[in-house]
């Protein structure tokens, strides 16, 4: 097995394992503790469950992680098709992954405030429980702001496809229209939020194209017939 193909069939093994640790640490187990809307039920239920809760702040930074990884696998499979797109693709999940990690300070804020700490004595209880799904709410406006480097990097990730010809150019026409797709439930999540579980819904089929993506580097992989002429440099 050549290493090119080797680093695609990792790359799109690390793709695909994105997909259950988000749904897990992004949303399972968020949903099964925070209790929409009413700060003492979080309370008691982040409180009676706190490891689990933490094992979720934990896992939300395993993901970033594990996306930053991801970008550099990638890097490695398409720098020869453009360096200059590569860096730009890396550079936004550098930025997502930075965003990721601070905001994942909102969620250990609360914490900190449901468990009341001597220093915050001076604050009432219900206070400190309202404080606390402050953060909480804004650690779901940070996730939804960090949608927007989900859609962009996967524009330069979609044209070095297209480009590369050792992958299917549709890949790359779905990975692109996936970035829009990003980009379009992130203004309306931030802009018209009453919208957003209704975009999210339409936009599937389009952010789809990412785990079509790596399920090919997985099982197909490159071709390795058109790797040659496909990877002389260019700027």
């Amino acid at each position: 097995m050549s290493p090119i193909v080797k680093t695609a069939r990792i790359a799109g093994a690390v793709y695909l394992s994105t997909l259950p640790l988000a749904i897990y640490f992004w949303s399972y187990l968020p949903g099964k503790l925070i209790a929409r809307g009413n700060a003492t039920a979080s309370a008691e239920n982040i409180l009676a469950h706190e490891t689990l809760f933490r094992f979720s702040i934990l896992g939300d930074l395993f993901t970033h992680v594990i996306l930053l990884c991801l970008a550099f696998l990638l890097y490695r499979l398409l720098f020869d098709v453009n360096r200059t797109w590569a860096f730009v693709m890396v550079g936004f999940v550098l930025v997502s992954t930075a965003v990721g990690f601070l905001n994942a300070l909102n969620s250990l804020a609360a914490v900190i405030l449901f468990r009341g700490a001597d220093f915050l004595v001076v604050i009432d209880k219900p206070q400190r429980e309202a404080m606390a799904m402050l953060f909480i709410r804004l650690h779901g406006q940070g996730f939804l702001i960090n949608e927007v480097f989900s859609g962009l990097w996967l524009f330069p990730l979609g044209l070095l496809v297209f480009r590369s010809g050792f992958l299917p150019q549709f890949l790359g026409l779905w990975l692109m229209v996936a970035c829009f797709g990003w980009l379009v439930v992130s203004v309306i999540a931030l802009v018209f939020p009453a919208y957003y579980d209704t975009a999210f819904s339409f936009a599937q089929p389009v952010v789809l194209g990412e785990m079509v993506f790596a399920l090919w580097l997985l099982i197909k992989g490159p071709n390795v017939q058109a790797l040659a002429p496909a990877t002389t440099p260019n700027s």
